[in-house]
């Protein structure tokens, strides 16, 4: 339906030469309208998945205790055996929570994603969430709508600029749909997948986010995704205890974060078929699930509980730990869903029992644990995701109440502050550089990124001899108009470089010219860099060692120098992808 819709309207806007802003708000708006469609699309095939396997469309919590032992195991397993093949054969990137696989399409695939895997995602989250995966369904309708956004602008011939900028739209759009809240749908895209607040790239962003927040809202109504309490502080000493819900929170969001990339090299180290990995997942899941149903699928009905106040404390602290672990064995043995409706399960659990710990301790001066609940589920959205304005935002949206404001904004910093610092990479860019992707934000440091050392250097190499005498190294300074020497023994090999600077103390000294000689002189411990590094670590290294040339080396032999990258170099091919980005939104 999705496709077939796209293809008609295409050719309608090709055929048409619109104003550029005008012909991008059109095609921001057809995005959010059809990842809106597919959104509610997403939503329909859980439950349907849902009623399935387990005959009932209802809260977990309410039918659950009722399915026989077997079943609670078993259909688990089922769900796996179906979702391994259907990913392994459709589209591997609808593994995982989908998000890393988006943002890598947008780093270094010019944002083109495959066109299946728009469907693929459906169908296997639908399939993992309705047969009991602890997973949340917004990672799939973000990479779904970025999907969407990628295809339209593959069928436009969009340059890649553009073409990232539609795969935000999508990914806006799938976050709005979700929580219903637009605001931080265009955040979610802007501070996460994109890194980039330029108007340019942000108003078609927030167009989409908006449209299908309003499809979203015609199929499902006005409501939240949650049972909001009303917040209320009870005394300004409980925005003492915030910052401290900042710090556990932190914690625990790193705490998930690994537990998670160890449950996955756990699946990747086991000698089965990546296909049937999901099923071995799905019995370890269905085991938990005869005692603690809570963490069954989203888990929205036991955030309300939380947010309600009406789970005992002890239950709290243990399904902190137990979503956790249920997350990681369904996204680490290959099942597909989201990590954000997780992240939020586990801040709920992680509030509420820091609330109830505090409120029994200080009850005159603290509110209910509900409050706690609803800034922590913020808190470790941030510390899983090193978002916090995402964070901040989607709390606000879904509450409506600027009370909350300044203890979100303690909880949600303070809390990234300490997974940064414990952990160098988010919950996403960790899965990207666990493949030696690197992902740098802003979009500056990602222009410089994409661009390789091998497109910018120079074949011209001047080198010498190291036991050329220093007489002559000098007179090849002058006369090779060379800022470096390379140095090189008998095999050629590099042993040094010689700058100006490093024979400056000896000039004066005319009777070294014929006792010194070129490796006496020279700089040993040199960087390098190869033809396959970004110019972005090229600029940082010469900006770290204060030289404004490195030599550039073969990728299986550092010894053996096959041309030099500059300053120059690097300034002028940022400065022409600059260029280039002007030149496309205009």
């Amino acid at each position: 339906m999705v496709k077939k819709a796209a293809q008609r309207i295409v050719p309608f806007l090709s055929k048409w030469h619109l104003h550029q802003r005008i012909y991008l708000s059109l095609v921001a708006i057809i995005i959010g309208l059809l990842s809106g469609y597919g959104a509610v699309l997403c939503r329909l095939a859980i439950k349907a998945s849902q009623f399935a396997f387990y005959q009932n469309t209802n809260g977990v919590l309410t039918f659950f205790p009722s399915i026989p032992v077997y079943m609670k195991i078993g259909l688990p397993v089922l769900g796996g055996l179906l979702v391994g093949p259907l990913i392994h054969f459709g589209a591997r990137e609808a593994k995982g929570h989908g998000v890393p696989e988006v943002m890598e399409a947008v780093a270094i695939k010019g944002g083109r994603i495959r066109r299946r895997v728009a469907l693929v995602k459906i169908l296997a989250s639908a399939i993992t969430i309705g047969s009991g995966g602890s997973v949340g369904r917004e990672g799939p309708m973000v990479q779904i709508g970025s999907s969407i956004g990628s295809t339209i602008g593959q069928m436009l011939r969009a340059p890649s600029l553009r073409q990232r900028t539609f795969v935000g739209c999508g990914a806006a759009a799938g976050i709005a749909a979700t929580f219903n809240a637009p605001i931080a749908g265009a955040l979610f895209a802007a501070e996460i997948i994109l890194g980039d607040f330029g108007i340019s790239t942000f108003s078609p962003i927030v167009l989409s986010s908006v449209t299908a927040t309003v499809v979203s809202r015609h199929y499902f109504g006005d409501f939240p995704a949650f049972i909001i309490p009303t917040y209320k502080l009870i005394s300004p000493w409980e925005y003492l205890f915030y910052p401290i819900l900042g710090v556990i929170a932190g914690c625990i969001a790193v705490l998930f974060i690994v537990v998670l990339y160890k449950f996955e090299d756990s699946f990747d180290a086991l000698k089965i078929p990546e296909y049937l990995k999901p099923a071995l997942g799905g019995l370890l899941l269905g085991s938990l699930l005869v005692i603690w149903p809570n963490v069954f699928g989203v888990g929205y009905e036991s955030i309300n509980l939380a947010l309600k106040n009406h789970l005992p404390a002890m239950l709290l602290l243990g399904l902190i730990f137990l979503k956790i672990l249920a997350t990681s064995i369904t996204l680490g043995s290959g099942g597909s869903g989201g990590i954000f409706a997780p992240s939020l399960f586990i801040g709920a659990m992680t509030g509420g029992f820091f609330g109830w710990g505090v409120h029994s301790i200080f009850p005159a001066i603290t509110g209910n644990s509900g409050a706690y609940a609803l800034v922590a589920m913020g808190a470790v959205v941030a510390g899983t995701t090193h978002a916090p304005i995402t964070a901040i935002i989607i709390i606000f949206e879904l509450t409506a109440s600027y009370e909350i404001m300044l203890p979100l904004m303690f909880a949600c910093i303070i809390s990234t502050l300490v997974a940064s610092s414990l952990k160098s990479g988010s919950i996403y860019t960790l899965k990207l550089a666990r493949r030696g992707l690197r992902l740098m934000q802003g979009w500056e440091q990602s222009v410089m990124q994409g661009i390789k050392v091998k497109d910018i250097m120079s074949d011209q190499v001047v080198t010498i001899p190291e036991d050329m005498h220093l007489e002559k190294v000098i007179d090849c300074l002058k006369t090779q108009n060379a800022s470096y020497l390379h140095v090189m023994d008998e095999d050629d090999n590099l042993k040094g470089i010689i700058s100006f600077r490093d024979i400056r103390t000896t000039l004066q000294e005319e009777t070294l010219n014929d006792l010194v000689i070129a490796k006496d002189v020279a700089t040993i411990h040199i960087l390098t860099i190869r033809p396959s590094d970004s110019i972005l670590r090229a600029f940082q290294d010469m900006g770290s060692t204060g030289i404004s040339q490195l030599p550039v080396v073969a990728e299986k032999d550092s010894s053996k120098v096959i041309g030099t990258v500059s300053q120059r170099d690097v300034m002028a091919a940022y400065d022409k992808a600059v260029l280039n980005r002007e030149i496309e939104e205009y």
